[in-house]
């Protein structure tokens, strides 16, 4: 079976402080590890592979637009074959749910390789057939992209240790270049789509999500996509394409999932 793997290297430019991997990975293996984090799962791309994705809503999944592209072919994947696993963990999820639409940002453009104007409009919303309505899967709020120094963390999967979320906690955001979020953040192929979090008053809020790898000074860092216009814009094409769909997409949702991050 032909591996896909989801992440890109792109070799970045910034003239920022030397870079250091903030926190360690830390595996959420156990329930309790775990909780609060449900609403994070894995996507499974049609056999092929995976990227991670979250929900933002009871019904969709925020995740990475090259995530619908089939790498060797670059032709757009069928959408109905991906899977979403809410908090899956060894073996098993907390829910799984089929694709009923998917929608990429419409200004990016699947080159095979990263540019930066890729990485910025590297966005995609994926309504599920059925909403997650579960009181230990509570949908992510979204907010504003935090500044240069804010310290934020990622859940992820990724090559190695897919069968488990791992939380990084501490990581930087080390610049912000073309509606790009560099973070010191550690990520690996599987990691594309993973929700970049900022913490705000216990309540965990997605401010970017993974696009792909990079190095600055020899160091490997994240590049994220900035949030606001361009998921506003993904909210858009999915009303327009269906008029009765709803999607609560705002970082005024105040709801608190319980997620934190767990000093390693």
């Amino acid at each position: 079976m032909r591996r896909w793997m989801a992440l890109s290297v792109l070799a970045l430019v910034i003239t920022t402080a030397a870079v250091a991997q903030d926190g360690r990975l830390r595996s959420l293996n156990s329930g309790a590890d775990a909780a609060g984090w449900e609403a994070v799962g894995r996507l499974n791309i049609g056999g092929t592979g995976f990227c991670t994705g979250a929900l933002i809503a009871p019904n969709l999944v925020l995740t990475a637009g090259h995530c619908l592209f089939d790498k060797t072919t670059g032709d757009r994947i069928d959408h109905t074959q991906v899977e979403f696993l809410a908090g899956w963990r060894n073996g098993r999820a907390s829910a799984y749910r089929n694709v009923r639409r998917a929608v990429v940002h419409p200004d990016y453009s699947y080159a095979g390789h990263v540019k930066s104007d890729g990485v910025r409009n590297d966005l995609a919303l994926l309504e599920l057939e059925h909403p997650i309505r579960d009181g230990k899967i509570l949908p992510f709020d979204t907010a504003a992209r935090p500044p240069r120094g804010a310290t934020v963390g990622v859940v992820s999967y990724a090559t190695g240790r897919s069968e488990a979320p791992s939380l990084q906690e501490l990581c930087r955001v080390l610049a912000q270049q073309d509606g790009l979020l560099v973070t010191s953040c550690t990520v690996e192929f599987g990691s594309s789509g993973a929700p970049i979090f900022v913490i705000d008053e216990g309540r965990a809020q997605i401010v970017s999500v993974v696009s792909a790898k990079a190095e600055v000074e020899g160091e490997a860092v994240s590049l994220g996509t900035s949030l606001g216009a361009p998921l506003a814009r993904l909210q858009a094409e999915l009303v327009a394409q269906r008029d009765d769909i709803s999607p609560r997409i705002s970082g005024g949702m105040r709801r608190d999932t319980g997620a934190k991050f767990i000093k390693p």
